[in-house]
Parts: C-alpha cells; structure tokens; sequence
C-alpha cells in the first residue's frame, strides 16, 4: 500500500487493485528426467523411465528455486494432467545449488521456471545430464486446458534445440506453459501517469538493453484477452491507441463551463433589465408618444404646431439616446425607435407639404395693442 508500481511474478497472490503496466519477461516451465546414461551411450528406450506426465506418479521432482510458487505451479500441472499432486513427492534446491541437484539419486525428475535463454535453466539440464544421462523433457499436454482454467498461465511451445543444439535440447518443440513477471500499478494510478510509464519505459527499453541483456523481455501485454492481472487502463490506452488527448478528457468540464456562463450571462441580462425597466418603460412610453403625435401631426393646423411637436419629439430622442448609451436600451429596441421617428419625419413633411404657403398661424392670437394699432 505504500508503492505505486511494484515487480511481481504473476501467479503469486496479488493485491485486488493490482494491474500490468507491462511484461517484464516470460518464464517457461522446463519438466525433463535424466535417460540414466550418460556421454554417448545409445539412447535408452522408454521402459521404465519418465517420458510423461503421468509417469510422474510415485516419483520424486528436483525443483529449482525455493519460492512457493515453482511448487503450486507444479501441483497445478499435475492436477491438470491427471495426477494426483499428493501422489508426487517435491524437494527444492536453491539457484546456487544446481550440482547439488545433479548428484541427488533420489530425483527422478526437474522442473525448472524461467526465460528460454536463462542461465540456471541452461546450467541445470546440462549438470543433470552430465550427472545422470541425456534429458528427456516431458511434454505439458494439458496446457491449453490449464491456460483456460487459470488465466494467470498461458499455453506456450519451447522450441527445439533452444538449450542446446549438438545433442539437440529438446530434440523437438514441446508444449509447456508460462507465467510473466510483470510490472504492476495501483489501480488507482492516473491514466496519464501510468501512460506515461508505459512510453517512457518503451522508449528506453532499446538503451537498457545494451547494459543488461534481460532488458530485452520486456513486452507489452497483451489486451485482446482476459488476463489475471488486468491491463491498467493507461498501459492499454496506448496500446490500443484510444489514449485521450487534453479536449477528450476534459471536454465536459468545457461544455459545462459554457452552460454555466451561458446561464450566468443570462442572468445577469435578466438583472440589467429588470434594474432598467424604468428605462425601458421610458423607452417604450416614449415611443408610443411619438407614435400619437404622428396622427396629431396629420391634422396640424399651421407650422408653430409642427414646430412645437418636432421640439417634444427631439427632447424624446434626447433622452432615448441617454438610455442606449448608458445600456439600458439594447440595439434592436433602438431600431424600433428608429422605425417610429421616421414615420414621424414623413408625416411632417408629409404635413407641411400640404399646408397653404403663407397661411395665417391659427393658434396665434394677436395682443390688443396690437390689434389697435393696425
């Protein structure tokens, strides 16, 4: 609970929130018995000796690494090929100790788990057969059926004269099964973060290499089948090629910051209207005024009357001018303002257009003095 990313082979307990960042190599279980004879006497014929599974039975392995998995993978095959684990007896020896393997005549068989190219593997059969005769591997017949029930494993073939080539070891392919180590994360790792990893770990994988030759196991897992771990879901992403960019992750947040500045835009026009209304009131009033001038000035009896409502109108457009520059009246209310003032202007040149040249100004009324003088 304390790491981030951890090494692990992939058929010992693991945590539930553990998944494959990658493969960090594949081990092959390696089953042989030694013929009984040894240098370049002529082969043995099967008799008595182990050439299968099932021939395992009442006999004694060597097993090569004291880690209890090498064990459970064992009783895991035997189960898998009919035989009963109890029926087989097991001892194990330590990497260190392969001569000591070798000259143990209680063994009738070895298994070994490891990479194809692995130097225990390769020292282990060549001691035995140094000591005990040519090997004999046994074949893991039931491999697929045990893939099948425990995905941890995976069917494999090892092919032939891998360990050796003058006598061929094996002298054909043999079918076997393996189990990664694997390179692990939480979970709960970011996908970016594990995404990352997985680039960079590829991306030097090739100058590792150069310094440590095991370096070139490291693979990617496989994402077209059920595995145990899971693939982390970054790790996959980039294998898949459906990582995310920037915009696909968090384009929701973009589109919900937009709705939510929509509605707060919305809002806030909402609170200026409603805070100008009296403006808009003015606005509207106005232009109704204007409007029923328009009828007034139709029947307008001399020029004075023109004049005075053409001075009413323009305190009016004076003040609705006011309002649009202090952004109480919006644009499209201003052109419908527009609209009334020109039906306005039409009408009085309409109107003056119509009035007799020179007529006397009948809302005038001339003062006494006046009147006595003419």
């Amino acid at each position: 609970d304390k790491t981030d990313l951890a090494v692990g082979r992939g058929d010992l307990g693991m945590p539930p929130d553990a998944q494959t960042l990658a493969v960090l190599r594949k081990n092959y279980v390696v089953l042989w018995s030694p013929s009984g004879r040894r240098g370049s006497e002529p082969k043995q014929k099967a008799g008595g000796k182990i050439a299968d599974i099932a021939h395992l039975a009442g006999h004694k392995v060597g097993i090569i690494g004291r880690t209890g998995a090498n064990v459970a993978v064992l009783q895991t095959i035997l189960e898998g090929s009919g035989v009963q684990p109890d029926k087989v007896a097991t001892a194990q020896f330590g990497t260190d100790e392969i001569e000591k393997l070798a000259q143990d005549p209680t063994l009738d068989a070895y298994l070994a788990v490891g990479p194809l190219d692995s130097r225990i593997t390769v020292d282990a059969i060549t001691a035995t057969s140094r000591a005990r005769g040519a090997p004999t591997f046994l074949p893991i017949e039931a491999s697929e059926a045990i893939a099948l029930k425990h995905p941890r494993y995976e069917a494999e073939e090892i092919p032939a004269s891998v360990f050796n080539a003058k006598p061929a070891w094996p002298e054909d392919k043999v079918d076997t099964i393996s189990v990664n180590h694997l390179i692990l994360a939480k979970k709960e790792l970011s996908e970016a973060k594990a995404a990352a990893f997985y680039r960079q770990l590829f991306a030097v994988r090739d100058t590792i290499t150069q310094g440590l030759a095991g370096a070139s196991h490291i693979t990617k897992p496989d994402t077209e089948k059920e595995t145990e771990p899971s693939v982390h879901r970054g790790a996959a992403a980039v294998i898949n090629g459906t990582e995310r960019t920037f915009l696909d992750k968090y384009s929701d947040y973009f589109w919900f910051a937009l709705l939510v500045l929509s509605g707060i835009g919305s809002a806030a026009e909402w609170l200026r209207r409603y805070l100008n209304r009296d403006e808009l009131e003015d606005d509207t009033s106005g232009r109704n005024r204007i409007l029923a001038v328009v009828s007034e000035v139709r029947n307008a009896g001399s020029e004075h009357d023109l004049l005075s409502w053409q001075r009413e109108v323009d305190g009016i457009v004076a003040e609705t001018l006011k309002g649009y520059d202090d952004g109480a009246i919006e644009p499209e209310d201003l052109a419908a303002f527009g609209l009334v003032l020109e039906l306005f202007n039409h009408a009085v040149a309409e109107r003056r257009a119509t009035l007799p040249s020179g007529a006397p100004d009948q809302s005038w009324t001339p003062s006494p003095t006046l009147a006595s003088r003419r």
